[in-house]
């Protein structure tokens, strides 16, 4: 064989095996430019647990950003999984069954008519014939979701949806990882108290802190004049039913000799009477002094005390001077002394030791 002819045959060859790439390459390129449609990934995507608590009954809602598909949602669910891909089995203790949805499902098209879907456990399903696309943000609420039965375990909520309403036709997915907890019980104990003071100055509104002295001095008496003076009580409680207090004691004596108690019920003074009395308010007559009660309490004096310008006094036997039905705020109250004499008053210094006692009921 010549160069000639070796040379058209190695040509024919070449050819040959051009037509066979190119034929090749015919066959191929189709397959290359087609493909199948993937479900697109749901951004912002969160699952808010109103308990965390292993095995509490609580609600869950779903938030996501508006959902990447155009078509109509019909149908979505939250499948509940020990891991986060991979076959999925649902963590123990947790449950759907029981759950509905509540208030108002947005971002899915149609905002009214979606029903709860109950039947797999471990599954939250809604559904709807929903015919309008998606828009905006997305967020649906269930309740009575019952949590795994583990604490401080993760798990995972595979979220898909749907074009149809049998959860078949996928169109967007994402996963969510949510976690239970401990709950951290937090206790402390407030013991039963009980603040009571008395002095002749010192106390506030709302302290006994610097409540001080013992004796009050009405003066020198006469049938035209008066003797005033005042002490101090104190008090705060958080008892239950509030507090009593009472005073006790005798006439203002001097030897065998005493002045009068102007009585049991609220009366004005009158000079030139001999009478000894009190109350817890301010006063104008014979003279200003005494005060009102102040502080953040709300409690008052018994009626009997609380009438300004009229006295009280019941010797020998504890009496009420305030009563005070439930738990009560610092309370200041400034007792006022009263005493008048007539022209035989039998002359000596008169005393006069008053108790006063504070009871509380718990």
């Amino acid at each position: 064989m010549n160069n000639k002819s070796m040379l058209n045959k190695i040509e024919e060859r070449a050819r040959s095996v051009i037509a066979v790439v190119f034929a090749v390459t015919t066959i191929i390129m189709p397959f290359a430019l087609s493909g199948t449609t993937q479900a697109a990934q749901i951004t912002s995507r969160k699952v808010t647990l109103g308990s965390s608590a292993a095995s509490a009954s609580t609600t869950y809602t779903l938030s996501t950003a508006a959902l990447p598909t155009a078509t109509a949602v019909q149908s979505l669910e939250l499948v509940a999984c020990t891991t986060a891909s991979g076959a999925c089995s649902t963590p123990a203790g947790f449950t759907s069954v029981g759950s509905s949805t509540t208030g108002v499902t947005t971002g899915l098209g149609t905002n009214t008519g979606w029903t709860n879907n109950t039947a797999t456990a471990g599954k939250l399903r809604i559904t709807q014939t929903n015919a309008v696309a998606p828009s905006g943000v997305v967020s649906v609420p269930w309740t009575a979701v019952t949590n795994p039965s583990t604490t401080n375990t993760t798990f995972y909520l595979r979220m898909t949806t749907y074009s149809d309403t049998a959860w078949t036709n996928a169109l967007d997915t994402g996963v969510i990882a949510v976690s239970t907890a401990n709950a951290i019980t937090v206790t402390a104990s407030v013991d039963e108290s009980l603040t009571f003071c008395t002095g002749t100055s010192g106390i506030t509104s709302s302290s006994c802190a610097s409540a001080t002295g013992s004796s009050v001095s009405l003066g020198t008496l006469t049938p035209s004049t008066s003797g005033t003076g005042t002490s101090q009580i104190g008090v705060t409680t958080n008892a239950s039913t509030g507090y009593v207090i009472t005073y006790n004691g005798i006439l203002p004596t001097s030897g065998g000799n005493t002045i009068a108690s102007i009585g049991a019920a609220a009366t004005s003074p009158t000079q030139g009477t001999s009478q000894f009395g009190m109350n817890m308010v301010a006063n104008t007559v014979p003279s200003s002094f005494g005060a009102n009660p102040a502080g953040a309490g709300s409690a008052n004096p018994v009626t009997a005390l609380n009438t300004t310008n009229q006295y009280s006094f019941t010797a020998g036997a504890a009496t009420n001077a305030v009563s005070q039905g439930s738990a009560d705020g610092f309370r200041l109250f400034t007792v006022s002394y009263l005493a008048n004499v007539s022209g035989t008053q039998a002359p000596g210094t008169y005393t006069t030791v008053l108790t006063y006692v504070c009871t509380a009921t718990f």
